[in-house]
């Protein structure tokens, strides 16, 4: 029996029925990418002047050939992004897989995801893009570096403080955002996410409301960077790291926040029940044995520093 990579139940092929339906009900079987990964990182390099997505991990965009039964590169209009194993750091793909799948968990909303097999062997993470409709429309959609009038090469120079003042003043409904917000924020403290820079956060316009859009570039970077890490890229309280309760509950939540205890409690809640189907989750995931390991000793001390186990 083999477990699927985009669902993580066993299976007797390489991807489940479900796993494939979850791609597309018209999708009938799933075939390896015609890339490896190096060819991936190849060909991402060479579309990168054509497309919008940058940063230091390679992304593809593509879009489902359901005929063929496999994704398709494209220069736009694409529906999907692809993210191949990286040259230097191991397992990334494998790490955003189980982080997203995580933040499902804990009710977080997130778009659909996974990961196929590529010529070669090795799994890519692929995420369909949530700011797609129909054909080729797009939703309107600015992340927080724009809203603050910054760039992507100062997409850290801001801080929480700062980044609830453009929740405030954008959202249509300023404490249901903020609530998310604050779950958001204290998932990605628990998982080691310490790159949650401007432009990984977005507002989204749909259904007659401005509200934050799905979560994306959710991985633990804590294990994969290792050192003397920062907690949190965007600076509460004058910090970067040695976060404490009382900076997370008190401080972000309670006065920066406006949350009332009843608010948060819930969320803590709702984490603490999340987590043990977070760790069988780690479990059955893809991730190698050393960073599963390191992923299950950072989530342990994050989780009791919280007060949540």
């Amino acid at each position: 029996m083999n477990r699927c990579p985009i669902t993580y139940e066993l299976c007797d092929g390489k991807y489940s029925s479900l796993g494939i339906k979850q791609i597309s009900s018209r999708l009938t079987r799933l075939n390896d990418l015609g890339f490896s990964a190096e060819e991936q990182r190849y060909e991402a390099a060479l579309r990168a002047t054509k497309m919008s997505i940058q940063g230091v991990q390679p992304k593809l965009s593509a879009i489902l050939n359901i005929k063929k039964g496999t994704f398709d590169l494209v220069d736009i209009n694409g529906k999907f992004i692809l993210k191949p194993q990286h040259h230097i750091f191991p397992g990334l793909p494998e790490n955003e897989d189980l982080t997203m799948k995580m933040a499902k968990v804990s009710g977080i909303e997130v778009p659909l995801h996974g990961m196929i097999y590529s010529k070669d062997g090795s799994l890519t993470y692929f995420i369909k893009r949530f700011d797609r409709t129909g054909r080729n429309s797009k939703l309107a959609l600015e992340d927080f570096a724009q809203l603050a009038g910054l760039t992507r090469d100062t997409k850290y120079n801001y801080t929480v403080e700062k980044l609830i003042g453009i929740i405030d003043e954008f959202c249509t409904f300023p404490m249901l955002e903020k609530t998310k917000f604050f779950k958001r924020f204290l998932f990605n403290y628990m998982t080691g996410n310490e790159d949650m820079h401007l432009k990984n956060y977005s507002l989204i316009s749909r259904d007659g409301k401005i509200e934050f859009s799905p979560a994306y570039d959710f991985l633990n970077t804590s294990i994969v960077l290792k050192g003397d890490i920062e907690e949190t890229a965007l600076k509460i309280n004058g910090k970067n790291r040695n976060l404490t309760k009382k900076i997370l509950i008190d401080y972000l939540g309670k006065e920066r926040l406006s949350l009332n205890s009843r608010i948060i409690n819930n969320i803590l809640s709702d984490l603490g029940n999340a987590y043990k189907e977070w760790i069988s989750l780690l479990e059955k995931s893809f991730l190698p044995d050393d960073l599963k390991e390191a992923y299950l000793e950072l989530l342990s001390k994050r989780a009791s520093r919280l007060g949540i186990s």
